[in-house]
């Protein structure tokens, strides 16, 4: 009789098993097939010419969700002029167009703003599991070399693999047939920095050109160019090549990321890492810190072991380097900014709204996939009741209680010694943030180009990216107007260095780094004076 029982009970649990898995598998086409149509969708709507009328919609939504949810719309700009500009492009539209093609129009009046974070963003072809799967198996196509854009020319920076012979300081006229510097007026239109500033757009046009390319021409496997040197104009083909046997095994054991470099932030893609810290004399009396970008990842770990390490080595000078750093958590700079005074200190003041619901329209669901979505969608009330309560309203005003905008006081092995912070124009958002309040502050001495941030502040924080509804184009939308704890200058420009030095941005040969010497220079000349640190 038990063995009956057993055996029934075994049949059921085959029974119950089978059934799973066929839910399962069934689940599993289910989410092939909708990805599959998803990747469809995308790509016929990248063809699709969408109506006059309908973009004429597309943009007076646009208008009016900047009006709701952006905190200082007319900072830089009058609402008279925005005003123009939108009413412009809704009479200067005949013919329908593509979402990309409508963005190319759009675009430049977002960017007309003049507000940094501020930036529309086009259609993007999308690719099936086994396209992705090709991709990753091959190099990409304009990593053989880097590049360099100045002014409205298009430079080679460094030929990696000696490809073609292609020397440094060649210059790309053309690329399958298309002028550069056509292209690189395109899309320079496309970017906008904040309020007068004049440094970042060459820097972000830099890193951004050929992603601007890509997003028009899609994943290319071979590409033409027309290059010039010494007055001899070539054309040149690259293609895009497979990773080898031993490239492919590499990238497999590198998705393996010790304990130690998790604090430094390593990225496996590019295999560098995000923060890294040094002596750079042998007696140790020169700390020099380099960050790329506050992205937050095991930052307070990574400060607290590091200025332990300037502690005990009784160093003199700290060299903070944010150069190219565009930003990030202001968590991070605040925790960094603690170990660099020695008093309490607010670091930003009180985020200011436009409501106080804005910050309960931040892309809570936004970037997850559909199982996680499931998942958090239990949380999403108090996420919803969380913001809602520390939102609040005084003087006709709405705030957001953030945490760098409390008092914090300064860690217990703060360096107290003389601090240099080394930027340029890509120093962006919170890298701005935190040099402005350095300077205000009087607690280090700001070297090089001026800051592509501005200097009193900026829109971002969390964002809500609104979605047009016929062109389908995103928009993020910052909520929070976030400024340092300091004197506003009011003059709509970057951080203005102590001691401007300029970088030489078109120089492709010159390799000194003329911040980075004026600094060792300046520390050589105070420590020779006594033989001490003058601060």
């Amino acid at each position: 009789m038990l063995n009956f029982i057993l055996q029934l009970l075994l049949c059921d649990l085959i029974i119950l098993f089978l059934f799973i898995m066929r839910k399962a598998l069934f689940l599993l086409v289910f989410i092939f097939l909708m990805s599959c149509q998803s990747v469809r969708k995308n790509n016929l709507l990248l063809e699709k010419r969408i109506p006059v009328s309908e973009l004429k919609k597309d943009i007076d939504f646009t208008y009016n969700k900047l009006k709701k949810f952006h905190p200082e719309l007319y900072w830089y700009i009058s609402k008279e002029d925005l005003d123009y500009k939108f009413d412009s492009l809704k009479t200067s539209l005949k013919d329908p167009m593509t979402p990309n093609e409508f963005y190319f129009q759009l675009s430049p009046v977002i960017a007309s703003i003049n507000e940094g974070h501020l930036r529309l963003r086009a259609l993007s072809r999308r690719y099936t599991k086994a396209e992705q799967k090709a991709f990753k198996n091959k190099r990409p196509l304009f990593s053989l070399m880097d590049y360099q854009v100045v002014d409205d020319r298009l430079f080679i920076k460094e030929n990696k693999e000696n490809i073609k012979d292609l020397k440094v300081g060649t210059e790309i006229l053309k690329i399958n047939g298309e002028d550069v510097s056509a292209l690189i007026k395109k899309y320079r239109k496309l970017i906008s920095s904040d309020g007068k500033n004049q440094t970042y757009q060459k820097y972000f046009l830099n890193l951004a050109f050929l992603n601007y390319y890509t997003l028009e021409k899609g994943y290319l496997d071979s590409v033409t160019l027309q290059t010039k040197y010494d007055n001899r104009i070539a054309d040149i083909s690259i293609k895009r090549q497979s990773k080898t046997d031993k490239e492919l095994v590499t990238d497999k054991v590198q998705s393996k990321v010790t304990a130690e470099q998790k604090v430094q932030d390593y990225d496996i893609n590019s295999k560098t890492y995000n923060r890294s810290f040094k002596f750079i004399k042998a007696d140790s009396s020169v700390a020099y810190i380099k960050v790329k970008t506050f992205s937050s990842t095991l930052a307070s770990k990574f400060y607290k072991e590091t200025f332990e390490k300037i502690k005990h080595s009784k160093a003199d000078y700290l060299i903070l380097d944010i150069r190219d750093n565009l930003g990030g958590s202001l968590s991070e700079i605040n925790t960094l900014y603690s170990y660099l005074t020695d008093k309490e200190f607010v670091l930003v003041k009180t985020p200011e709204m436009t409501s106080k619901t804005s910050s309960m329209h931040q892309n809570y669901f936004r970037g997850k996939t559909f199982f996680s979505k499931i998942y958090i969608a239990v949380t999403y009330p108090f996420f919803l009741a969380g913001n809602y309560f520390m939102s609040s309203k005084k003087d006709e005003k709405y705030y957001f209680r953030e945490f760098a905008s409390k008092p914090t006081k300064p860690k217990h092995n703060a360096f107290r010694g003389k601090i240099y912070v080394l930027v340029n124009g890509a120093s962006f958002s919170a890298s701005s943030v935190i040099s402005a309040k350095l300077k205000y502050e009087k607690r280090a001495t700001i070297v090089g180009e001026e800051t592509g941030g501005a200097n009193d502040g900026t829109v971002a924080g969390v964002s809500n990216t609104v979605i047009l509804p016929h062109s389908k184009l995103a928009l993020p939308i910052g909520l929070l107007l976030i400024r340092p704890n300091i004197e506003f200058d009011n003059q709509h420009r970057g951080v203005i260095p102590n001691v401007e030095i300029d970088p030489d941005f078109g120089n492709l040969t010159d390799t000194e780094d003329k911040t980075m010497k004026w600094v060792m220079d300046d520390i050589d000349f105070r420590t020779s004076i006594t033989g001490k640190v003058v601060r």
